[in-house]
């Protein structure tokens, strides 16, 4: 029995060390990625100025563009990123973020980053460095706006959005969600969360994968969720888990019951969802005031931060949400759902000025650092 026990912790501990193995030689990998990301960035950074910078001294036409690419090509056959497009995406890169990407190095970082270094003895900021090309290519040519364009990046970084994913999220408007998300985070959770769970909140969920018709009850919808839980996660957000729906709450020998009881896991918060097939109305804000008081004081452990609300409603009026989170106490969001990836055609009318957006923006690789 002694050595039937003892071979068993021999197994636990091998798997163990092994997958101790696996994980530093998977972090190891990543590492050695983004130092050739770093490389190959800063290289074509560089070969963008100098085509600028030769251009503008020689006055060259883009001529000289073509002629590059046929002699590269002819250097190094079968390399694609040399193209004559490629090229030119090159130059594009860098005229659009040198004026405001650009950070002088210490002597401590050139030393430390090895890499070819902008001719005017600059080097790319880490927001520009951590994503890759292939990122940056789809991020350029589909956002025209600077801030948009510091978003799509700094989320590809923090959230580690594929292209697949990245492209997703602009064609889904994702920049314009962020940037009109009516939450009470700012007063009423602590400076370390409060940036994540902005990004955990929208301001409008696509629910296209729901297939319901027009007219559709609240029981109807969440069924419909249920059955389509994962779609529901993917658009929620991938660091979402589900727990139950119709999560019961027992207070005062009466039963309450959530519509929808999530897990946010970089959050460490539970999240209680409120489905409205109409129109915010003030009321469903202090109700889940009710819910989330009762989830923090019955269920929520030890270790776990504040519970967070969210209420999804079919339509809003900004005014009245802002006037009902006005004294919330408890962390809550309102949020709209739709059946279409299009937002109205006044929408940037809406957004906040770019000083507030730019502010939002530089908070988000803020989030959970304190």
């Amino acid at each position: 029995m002694t050595k039937i026990q003892t071979t068993k912790n021999e197994i636990t501990q091998y798997t163990s060390f092994v997958s101790e193995i696996k994980d530093l030689i998977h972090a190891s990998q990543y590492e050695a990625m983004k130092t050739v990301n770093t490389h190959l960035l800063a290289l074509y950074w560089e070969i963008g100025a100098r085509i600028t910078l030769r251009q503008s001294e020689n006055n060259w036409g883009d001529y000289v563009v073509d002629v590059l690419a046929e002699e590269l090509q002819k250097e190094f056959p079968g390399s694609r990123g040399y193209s004559r497009t490629n090229l030119y995406r090159m130059q594009y890169f860098y005229n659009e973020y040198s004026s405001i990407a650009i950070v002088p190095p210490s002597v401590g970082q050139i030393e430390h980053n090895a890499i070819i270094q902008p001719s005017v003895g600059q080097i790319l900021p880490e927001a520009i460095a951590s994503v890759s090309w292939s990122k940056h290519c789809v991020i350029l040519e589909r956002c025209k706006d600077q801030l948009e364009r510091q978003y799509y990046m700094k989320m590809t970084k923090v959230y580690g959005w594929t292209k697949d994913v990245l492209i997703n999220k602009i064609e889904g408007k994702d920049f314009e969600r962020f940037a009109l998300g009516q939450t009470n985070f700012d007063k009423t959770l602590a400076e370390k969360y409060r940036h994540q769970a902005k990004l955990a909140v929208k301001d409008e969920y696509n629910f296209d994968f729901l297939e319901l018709g027009d007219k559709h009850s609240e029981k109807e919808m969440e069924l419909s969720i249920i059955k389509n839980i994962r779609k529901f996660l993917i658009e929620m957000g991938s660091d979402f888990s589900f727990i139950g729906s119709q999560h019961r709450i027992e207070i005062a020998e009466t039963d309450y019951f959530i519509d929808l009881l999530l897990f946010h896991r970089k959050l460490r918060s539970l999240i209680a969802v409120e489905l409205k097939v109409g129109e915010f109305i003030p009321e469903y804000s202090g109700k889940m005031q009710f819910y989330l008081n009762a989830l923090d004081e019955k269920m929520k452990q030890n270790d776990e931060n504040p519970s967070i609300g969210i209420i999804i409603c079919k339509s809003k009026n900004k005014t009245r949400v802002e006037y009902a989170l006005r004294t919330a106490t408890t962390p809550i969001g309102v949020a709209t759902y739709s059946y279409t990836n299009k937002l109205p055609k006044d929408i940037r009318e809406q957004l906040p000025s770019p000083e507030t957006l730019a502010k939002m923006i530089e908070s988000i690789d803020q989030g959970g650092k304190k």
